[in-house]
């Protein structure tokens, strides 16, 4: 009998247009306010600025969707964990 992986782990892996789904998301709305404002403001060179803004956002959440350590610029979590109390008081017997 042929055994399936949980649908919640293959959507978590789901990619459109090389992008996971939540910075897929993103990309749709920065498009759709970008036609917004191609069709209220028209210009060659709104529409020209707005191509490029697009296809450079798009560049970079690909980068950042294949590289997903950059975000991660320091450790959460101490490499050991210890009861001992840190403290700065000494303490001398008189």
């Amino acid at each position: 009998m042929k055994e399936y992986r949980m649908y919640r782990s293959i959507r978590q892996r789901a990619l459109i247009f090389g992008l996971p789904v939540s910075l897929f998301a993103l990309q749709m709305v920065v498009v759709i306010c970008s036609l917004m404002i191609i069709i209220f403001s028209f210009g060659p060179l709104a529409i020209l600025g707005l191509a490029l803004f697009n296809l450079g956002l798009y560049l970079v959440l690909l980068r950042l969707s294949r590289n997903p350590h950059v975000f991660t610029g320091y450790q959460v979590f101490p490499k050991s964990i210890s009861n001992q109390q840190t403290t700065s008081l000494s303490y001398e017997a008189d």
